[in-house]
């Protein structure tokens, strides 16, 4: 089953796709990455996308349009990336706008992107609003990319004889430990790139949207009282499972932290990578200090500030997942075609947080230009797919 991938993450830097041909083999499901890459968001599509993630209060017309021009700019990623391939479906995260968390409960989630444009411009079944059904039975909704790594990192925490960590770098943190026999745990440790992103974009006015190489950081000093206030933001101290989002980690976070004090933007940024090292080096040595690697995907993964850091901090391999086999920036639209292909198969998700026995199959479906896809088959032996293995096209031939 080839499958198109489409999401755009909390940075809302741009829409990433990924064509995925799936297979099944055993227990395991089998990857070959087609193609990927990145759809930029139109200027006047981010704008209001932003308006949205920030909270900016906005009419019926205005989420109207909302929803209308994230789910055409999908359309328009996915014309481009299925253009001379078969496709048998479109799965959509689209673009998280809030995540409603109350201490360690999440009472709803909002993805926008209305699918029927994707389906009427690719002629194929699209599922969506993958995370809801989850937060419906109990849980978190997030992070989804425990469900993938437990699969993909198995193999690797076996052969290791000790867990493997995955660390996702986008504008949110999140870590997922991957235990010998394929059990996972995972939870956001906090911000990535949201606030250097945020500090770039206003002391730039907009001319740049992020710290490209990390140059900034680079060229500044970490501000220890900037940290220690930073640091001190209660969600650090709650326990694991957990999750965040944009909403609780804002320029105001930044603002409050400063109270008053002006600093060079540097030094902001140079701070602001300590705290999202410093932060994920607490929560790993917690919960799992034996740890044998950390393989690293999203933006902050060409961060070499960042990834230098957190080497310096953990003393263990901190590599992008480019070495296992899937491109650092891709590496959520490879996820989410995975859970594509389970949302077909009905394949619940066992994700952090969910009420034991209450685990849900994710997503929805539009089906209003084509139907559903035949399901995979899924064997009674075999009923989760347990493992996940990323093959090149000359392997599976």
């Amino acid at each position: 089953m080839r499958i198109l991938a489409l999401q755009s993450g909390t940075s809302a830097d741009g829409i990433d796709a990924a064509v995925v041909d799936i297979h099944t083999s055993g227990d395991a499901l089998e990857l070959v990455v087609e193609g990927w890459g990145t759809e930029p968001w139109r200027p006047e599509e981010r704008e209001l996308v932003m308006r949205a993630v920030a909270g900016d209060p906005l009419d019926a017309g205005e989420w109207c349009a909302v929803e209308t021009t994230v789910g055409q700019a999908f359309a328009r990623a996915a014309t481009r990336f299925a253009a001379g391939a078969r496709v048998d479906l479109v799965c959509s995260h689209g673009q998280t706008v809030f995540h409603g968390v109350e201490g360690a409960a999440v009472w709803g989630t909002l993805q926008v992107g209305e699918p029927a444009w994707i389906a009427r411009a690719t002629g194929c079944p699209v599922v969506f609003n993958l995370r809801v059904a989850d937060v419906a039975a109990g849980g978190m909704g997030a992070p989804l990319i425990t469900a993938f790594d437990a699969r993909w990192l198995a193999g690797a925490a076996d052969a290791a004889g000790a867990p493997v960590a995955s660390l996702n770098l986008g504008g949110i943190a999140n870590l997922q430990v991957v235990r010998p026999g394929g059990t996972a745990s995972g939870f956001d440790t906090g911000p990535a790139n949201a606030l250097l992103d945020a500090c770039v974009s206003r002391a730039t006015a907009g001319a740049e949207t992020f710290d490209r190489d990390g140059a900034y950081a680079a060229a500044g000093r970490v501000d220890s009282r900037l940290l220690d206030r930073l640091r001190a933001h209660p969600y650090f101290a709650l326990a694991a499972p957990k999750t965040t989002g944009r909403e609780t980690f804002t320029l105001g976070t930044v603002d409050d932290a400063l109270d008053g004090a002006h600093l060079p933007l540097e030094d902001v940024c140079a701070t602001l990578v300590e705290l999202t090292a410093s932060t994920v080096a607490d929560a790993l040595t917690r919960t799992a200090p034996t740890t044998a690697r950390v393989v690293v995907s999203g933006g902050g993964a060409r961060n070499p500030v960042l990834l230098a850091r957190l080497r310096e901090l953990l003393g263990i391999p901190v590599e992008p997942s480019d070495a296992w086999g899937i491109p650092a920036d891709a590496r959520e639209a490879v996820m989410f075609a995975a859970l594509a292909y389970l949302s077909a198969a009905r394949v619940p998700l066992d994700l952090p947080g969910t009420p034991a026995g209450r685990a849900a199959v994710a997503g929805q479906w539009d089906l209003s230009v084509a139907p559903l896809p035949d399901p995979p088959t899924v064997t009674a032996a075999s009923p989760q797919l347990r493992r996940l293995r990323v093959r090149t096209r000359e392997e599976r031939s």
